[in-house]
């Protein structure tokens, strides 16, 4: 029998790991232009003595996101709970408010809400130092989300009974937040709010802060929207990176 040589043994098995044409990984790149149309129900309150005529006054901008119990398509759902509930019940607020409506089925961050932000910028006179972003429950886990997809929009942050990725905190740890939960949750344990809070305060941020209701469950939002001080800790915050400039 003849034996190959021991260099031809070494080519044939080469041929059959590395095929020829596989050997080299080949940089290459996948586009595809897709066309897709946004959208969101949404509530406006503007505020008492807002003129969409007077170039010299801007508003502060409050959105608000609501729980998984108000997806759907009846904004009626979105006026349960929080600020929407307020304004149902004569409350007037000095800021404008916007509360969308997530569909059935899906979550915030499948939404359009920094898009949607954007659009009211160009169609109201809101002041972009001062977008606020609230939400409880589901909106509470949306409010830490759109935080950190897009922490330059926000001048301050209110998230109710929510909860996030603590790795992301570093992408607002510039961001003043103060977060609400019930220590008896059990839908979303307070722990969803405190790691994150506590994962702030390592990346230095002095501006995060916690309210844990004692003895209260999943409900923490009815005390933490009563709570005057809230709205009056949000309108005191001011992101001084943003234009000032309002035209549209």
């Amino acid at each position: 029998m003849q034996r190959l040589p021991l260099s031809g043994f070494a080519l044939i098995l080469s041929l059959f790991l590395s095929p020829p044409g596989f050997a080299d990984q080949v940089e290459t790149v996948f586009e595809k232009s897709v066309e897709k149309t946004l959208s969101l129900n949404y509530l406006l309150s503007l505020p008492d003595d807002y003129d969409p005529a007077d170039e010299k006054k801007v508003w502060p901008l409050v959105v608000f996101l609501h729980g998984a119990g108000e997806r759907g398509n009846d904004l009626d759902k979105v006026k349960i709970h929080g600020p929407p509930m307020l304004v149902e019940q004569g409350r007037s607020f000095p800021f404008i408010l916007v509360s969308p409506q997530c569909p059935e089925g899906e979550w915030w961050t499948e939404q359009p809400v920094v898009e949607l932000i954007d659009h009211l910028e160009k169609t109201h006179r809101i002041n972009p130092q001062k977008i606020y972003l609230t939400g409880l429950s589901m909106g509470g886990y949306g409010t830490w989300y759109f935080a950190t997809r897009a922490p330059e929009r926000f001048a301050a942050i209110a998230p109710i009974c929510g909860g996030g990725v603590p790795y992301q905190m570093r992408w607002i740890k510039h961001l003043p937040v103060w977060a609400f939960h019930g220590d008896k949750d059990t839908a979303v344990p307070v722990e969803e709010s405190t790691r994150l809070i506590a994962a702030l305060k390592q990346q230095g941020n002095q501006n995060a802060k916690i309210t844990v209701y004692p003895g209260v469950g999943h409900n923490s939002w009815s005390e933490a929207y009563n709570t005057e001080e809230l709205y009056q800790w949000l309108l005191s915050q001011t992101n001084e990176s943003a234009n000032i400039s309002v035209s549209f």
